[in-house]
């Protein structure tokens, strides 16, 4: 029964007040010449009651029907700047609200449209700008492996043309094994290439456990420092006397001090000192090996990790990847690493978190 005489449609609203508006004109115009007033004055009054009426009417309608269309009409506006940010405010039972209503919806839904299609397109131009990354490191990839492997393929090509036309025994011997020495530097340099390029593109992960890391050091320095009685430089080291278990991949730690080590041999000055060092402070275990000799200029220092990076005043020149595999494994692992010049030498550290 309530719902009979609801007002929830325009239609509705409309009709009440053209019937409230007609019965009002023949109830006033029936007073107003009953009144004992002059005919003139009585009909002045109903004009005015008119007047008054008509402003009731207009004011209703614009209630009802103006400013619901009105509200629409700059809701679609923004909506066709792509400006879903203000809802529309018609609240009232009718078909305007019901209207708002199913607007404010979709315009909920198409803003939340809009943000997924902004960051699928964020998420493609950085898809777009790392293949570009990725085509642009492959491309200067080969580009500086095809000049690495211009001078032992020289090498070799000129010892080969030389074994064919030489008849001592002993001059074919040389020449073989210098083929043999560039084969192997070949065959290092291309497995270290592809291991770095496998770190650098995440097709292999690290694999942690955990282990004592001063024995670790001990057995790597042992094997590549201590039993080599041709060094011809002093050698220190500094370490704990107990235990210090840390939670990191072994093997590739393994290549880390491998490499720090063996890049602080080659750089030692005659009779030099050669420091390694570890200690422990704030849970964190902290490795250093220092090499006296000449120091790195401070505008070359950043450039030491980078792929094929050689230092033209080096007194040995490596395949340029040793130092780039360091920070790439540190990296992989978040932990700090760096380099810095000394009074009379150069000092490569990195630090690893402690475990008990």
């Amino acid at each position: 029964m309530n719902e009979q005489f609801s007002l929830r449609t325009v239609r509705k609203k409309i009709m009440l007040i053209s019937k409230t508006a007609g019965i009002a004109l023949m109830v006033s115009y029936l007073i107003s010449i009953r009144l004992p007033l002059e005919e003139e004055v009585s009909f002045l009054l109903w004009v005015i009651f008119v007047v008054l009426l008509i402003v009731i009417i207009d004011y209703l309608l614009g209630r009802f029907i103006s400013t619901p269309i009105c509200k629409i009409c700059e809701m679609a506006h923004r909506a066709a700047r792509l400006d879903f940010s203000t809802p529309c405010t018609i609240t009232s039972k009718d078909e305007f609200g019901e209207l708002a209503e199913n607007l404010n919806k979709m315009s909920a839904n198409l803003q939340e449209t809009l943000e997924k299609l902004e960051r699928a397109n964020i998420r493609l131009e950085k898809d777009v700008q790392q293949e570009r990354k990725l085509l642009g490191e492959r491309k200067e990839l080969t580009d500086r492996l095809s000049h690495e492997m211009k001078t032992p393929i020289g090498v070799i090509r000129a010892y080969a043309e030389g074994m064919q036309d030489e008849t001592d025994e002993e001059k074919r011997q040389k020449y073989s094994e210098v083929i043999i020495s560039e084969t192997e530097r070949m065959s290092v340099l291309i497995e270290t290439l592809l291991d770095l390029s496998a770190l650098e593109s995440g097709a292999v992960s690290l694999t942690p456990e955990r282990f004592d890391f001063v024995e670790f050091v001990e057995t790597i320095a042992g094997r590549l420092l201590i039993d080599m009685p041709e060094n011809d430089f002093e050698l220190q080291y500094k370490l704990p006397e107990d235990k210090v278990f840390v939670y990191t991949d072994k093997q590739r730690m393994e290549q880390v001090l491998g490499n720090l080590i063996i890049n602080a041999k080659k750089n030692v000055s005659p009779m030099g000192i050669l420091r390694l060092s570890l200690v422990e402070h704030d849970n964190m275990l902290h490795f250093s090996v220092y090499n006296q000799g000449a120091s790195i200029s401070p505008e070359k220092l950043p450039k030491i990790w980078e792929k094929f990076y050689r230092d033209k005043n080096a007194k040995y020149s490596g395949s340029g990847l040793g130092l780039a595999i360091v920070a790439q494994i540190l990296s992989m692992q978040h932990l700090e690493y760096g380099a810095e010049n000394l009074s009379d030498g150069v000092r490569f550290f990195f630090s690893v978190p402690i475990i008990k």
